[in-house]
């Protein structure tokens, strides 16, 4: 890709309309001054002091993040609770401009929120410190499973593609419940034209008829590999095959500084990773190739143009250290320019 391509797809995500359906968190950091500690008169521990409070949103949240840095127009579509957690969460998405009118708000649900405390110590230093988390650990009801089904099919025809984010881990306790799952691959047969790509903490093997986007990790989970261990590429092939074969769509499998293999029904290619120097921070990467995955293929990019942008987008965003990064249009053109003025100075 050259770039002109380039710059004709970065050109055209302003006009890409996407929903993002799934899990959306709160990422709550809680910044703590130790200078300022006390010490609780009722129970005598050191009474921690907040001092900053960032939130944000996480999981789904993250992956819509990374889509409107890069200009893309997005909805989201999930379940929150009717709580404090809820409010910040739309709040923040708002801030994001992101249209926020078909999340579902219910009582006796939580908004998932990963509160995250950050001790600054004395000298300056920071560490993070035991996180918290608020999740739902009983079954999405039938009746709020049958008001995701109904708003999929009210807009789905109205958009370019679909981000489909299944984070929770405890199965049908998420918004990707198996019923959710069964009509996102029916309502992809029924609009082929539109992209739909997945992305799954432990489920990811169980999607039909829709992009696949798994790392390593979860692509040997899916197909019974060893998820714990550093897979060579002759493995990463066979789970690459598998699930190619068992979703009959592309396989975009995310691997670290080697970048991104790609399954087809054709075959296998590998699109390497942009070298980067200096100190990562690769928290959020994933969302961010997802994000790039889907912008290019609705703005009419092949399956390696979208593979060969992500991995730009990836290279911008893991160079933000200590914090969730995204990626604008113009800071994936200088990533470029950057990797093909190195080239050439190799040449």
């Amino acid at each position: 890709m050259d770039e002109r391509r380039l710059s004709q797809l970065l050109s055209g995500f302003p006009r890409v309309r996407v929903l993002v359906v799934g899990d959306f968190f709160l990422d709550k950091y809680l910044i703590l001054d130790r200078r300022l500690s006390e010490v609780s008169l009722e129970t005598g521990l050191e009474a921690y002091q907040v001092v900053e409070v960032r939130p944000s949103p996480g999981a789904a949240g993250t992956v819509t993040a990374n889509l409107r840095a890069l200009g893309v127009r997005v909805t989201a579509l999930s379940v929150i609770g009717d709580d404090g957690e809820g409010y910040e969460l739309k709040r923040a998405l708002h801030r994001l401009r992101v249209g926020v009118d078909p999340l579902i708000v219910r009582p006796g649900r939580y908004t998932p929120t990963y509160t995250k405390p950050v001790m600054r110590e004395p000298d300056g230093r920071e560490h993070e410190l035991n996180r918290l988390d608020i999740k739902n650990r009983t079954p999405l009801p039938r009746e709020l499973e049958d008001e995701i089904i109904t708003c999929l099919r009210d807009l789905v025809p109205y958009v370019d593609g679909l981000a489909i984010v299944d984070q929770v881990q405890e199965r049908n306790c998420g918004v990707v419940t198996d019923r959710v799952r069964e009509e996102l691959a029916r309502l992809a047969r029924e609009y082929p034209e539109k992209i739909f790509i997945a992305d799954s903490r432990e489920r990811i093997g169980l999607f039909r008829d829709v992009i696949l986007k798994p790392n390593r990790r979860e692509a040997a989970l899916a197909v019974g590999g060893d998820p714990e261990r550093k897979a060579d590429r002759d493995e990463v092939r066979h789970w690459g095959d598998e699930l190619q074969r068992r979703s009959g769509r592309p396989v975009f499998i995310t691997a670290a500084e080697e970048g991104i293999y790609l399954f087809t029904a054709e075959g296998f290619q590998h699109v390497p990773a942009v070298p980067v120097e200096g100190p990562i921070d690769p928290v959020g990467a994933g969302d961010s190739v997802m994000a790039g995955l889907l912008a290019a293929l609705c703005a009419g990019g092949s399956l390696v143009e979208a593979a060969t942008l992500a991995n730009l987008v990836a290279a911008v965003t893991i160079r933000q250290l200590g914090t969730t990064g995204t990626a604008t249009p113009n800071q994936v053109l200088a990533q470029f320019r950057a990797l093909r003025d190195r080239a050439d100075l190799g040449s």
